[in-house]
């Protein structure tokens, strides 16, 4: 390896402490935590967005509106608008 940013950058940090098995054991996938709960209905609306901000989603393929979703639940979370999953 080389001294350039890129080769820094990607190193190993030897400071950080590898993570327990119970450390990992608590990783949950994200898809699954930023479902709706059980019986939560969807309601169609029409809204304006950014074009370029629609792009984005509409850049990742199918299924770029469930995107969308997990991102507004998952900000609605962090707010405390919404309960953390189970």
């Amino acid at each position: 390896m080389g001294d350039t940013a890129t080769d820094v950058a990607s190193s190993p940090d030897p400071d950080a402490l590898p993570l327990t098995d119970e450390q990992l054991a608590q990783f949950r996938p994200w898809q699954p935590w930023l479902r709706a709960p059980a019986g939560t209905s969807k309601v169609s609306v029409s809204i304006a967005y950014d074009s370029d901000l629609l792009e984005v989603f509409k850049s990742t393929g199918a299924g770029w509106e469930e995107g969308m979703n997990a991102v507004l639940r998952e900000w609605a979370i962090r707010r405390g608008y919404l309960p953390p999953p189970r």
